[in-house]
């Protein structure tokens, strides 16, 4: 085993610079909660949003390829450590990244299109250096097994690319592919690291036996996750019976797997039923978006944002609450706040999906329900972990 680091240096490093999940979590949370405040005080008019590009692709944008690309890189640089024993990122090196990323977010939103070839560069580079960032240290010990996030980053990066291309020019439904292509993707993202950690949660927090996984229906769930994405960026969603098809079966493929996750045993777990509740918005999400396809009986966006609000934005909360206490040396329990907050992005989700679907004639009032709802998520999760990510381990270990 290799010596992490000499703690004497590490006490040189100020502690939200001591690995990458303390900087992208605190502070890709509180843009999180920010960005759809300000988005909801445009849609009440009573606030002016001229970013690149315009509010609604700013917002769509940001949430997808500024939120969850700094939460998943600080998730990633933190993990690749512990995969592989050798240190990450830290200090100035990971300043410089999170600097990187919040100068993208910044020109974005006081940006003009005189700018748009820098900015594109900025941000487009994001994902990449992470990536590499990552792999170099996968592929030095050769633990190729933890190689399929790289290519997928890159995926990520090459459909924040197409989200441009209107802005240089192309058609304009290049941004939608893009966007849609990063949810299906950021989707997959999360249902294969719950495959790999729901189940040995759900044991440890419950103290019941572990679910083996079923290795044709792992594959079949994902593989159904990463065709919707082709389909997507490829324009292929003009043969709507397949994509329903392929939509309802996908949703059947995740509810059997998280059904075998025995979701019922963890009400008394919070850091554990976050996670399975939130997950069920993946097959909730492919219903409403094979309904669509099949025969218009929902609109996409609603379909979307059971995916984005409850999948993504709820794993995310869930999942940066427990890494946070687990790197920094606390025992892995929340307390009221953090429960709330569970609770009021799952509602969230539901509100902007499911209710949206049922009454579309509320649909603006549901919208700033929902809303309201994530803020509050988000911001709880900022106050109560900010005096935990801003300062040393509790242990006294690096990190």
């Amino acid at each position: 085993m290799l010596n992490i680091t000499d703690n004497q240096q590490e006490q040189k490093i100020i502690p939200i610079l001591r690995l990458g999940f303390r900087p992208f979590f605190l502070f890709g949370s509180l843009f999180a909660a920010l960005s759809i405040l300000f988005w909801l005080l445009a849609l009440k008019g009573i606030l002016v949003l001229e970013p690149l590009n315009g509010s609604l692709w700013w917002h769509s944008h940001e949430m997808l390829f500024g939120f969850s690309s700094a939460i998943i890189a600080g998730f990633l640089l933190t993990a690749v450590q512990t995969w592989t024993n050798i240190p990450s990122i830290k200090g100035g090196q990971l300043l410089a990244l999170f600097g990187l990323w919040l100068t993208a977010r910044v020109m974005i939103f006081f940006g003009s299109e005189d700018l748009v070839l820098l900015i594109m560069v900025l941000d487009i580079a994001f994902l990449p250096i992470t990536a590499f960032l990552i792999g170099s240290r996968i592929v030095k010990i050769k633990q190729y097994r933890n190689l399929i996030f790289i290519p997928v980053l890159l995926l990520m990066a090459t459909a924040n690319f197409l989200t441009y291309l209107p802005t240089l020019g192309f058609d304009s439904s290049w941004t939608s592919k893009g966007l849609h292509g990063m949810t299906m993707l950021v989707t997959f993202l999360v249902a294969f690291l719950g495959g790999r950690v729901i189940p040995m949660f759900t044991a440890n927090g419950t103290r019941t036996e572990k679910v083996a996984p079923l290795k044709w229906l792992e594959f079949s769930a994902l593989a159904s996750l990463f065709l919707l994405f082709l389909i997507m960026v490829t324009g292929m969603d003009k043969y709507p019976v397949v994509t329903a098809g392929l939509c309802f079966a996908g949703a059947a493929l995740h509810f059997a797997r998280q059904i075998r996750w025995r979701p019922w045993v963890t009400f008394k777990v919070p850091l554990v039923w976050s996670l399975h509740f939130t997950m069920l918005f993946i097959p909730i999400g492919l219903v409403l978006m094979g309904l669509h396809f099949y025969n218009g009986a929902t609109s996409l966006s609603a379909a979307l944002h059971s995916l984005t609000v409850g999948v993504i934005g709820g794993m995310i909360l869930a999942m940066i609450s427990r890494v946070s206490l687990g790197h920094t040396g606390r025992e892995l329990k929340v307390g009221l706040i953090m429960r709330f907050a569970f609770a009021a992005i799952i509602v969230s989700a539901a509100v902007r999906s499911v209710f949206v679907t049922l009454w579309p004639q509320f649909s603006i009032q549901f919208w700033a329900v929902s809303g309201v709802l994530w803020c509050l998520a988000f911001a709880s999760y900022v106050w109560v972990y900010l005096p935990i990510l801003a300062t040393p381990r509790i242990d006294g270990r690096p990190g």
